[in-house]
């Protein structure tokens, strides 16, 4: 599942793998937003710990969950 996170007054957005569906990750985010929480803390595929300020956040883009295709396509 690929997460991508628009930080407010930067030009990069942050972006990596997470092993989580995403409806789990939804929960998360949308629990983080509503209760006032000051970090958003999202774990990759690879057991690396995001922490982001609730306050920068611009936008949180989750993308489909999709198998990926190996070799060449006829």
């Amino acid at each position: 599942m690929e997460i991508r996170i628009g930080l407010q007054n930067t030009a990069r957005e942050l972006s990596f793998e997470s092993k989580d569906g995403a409806s789990e990750i939804e929960k998360i985010v949308e629990s983080a937003l509503g209760s006032g929480a000051k970090q958003l803390k999202l774990t990759d595929e690879r057991g690396r710990l995001f922490i982001v300020p609730v306050d920068a956040i611009a936008y949180v883009e989750i993308g489909a969950e999709e198998a990926r295709r190996v070799g060449f396509i006829a």
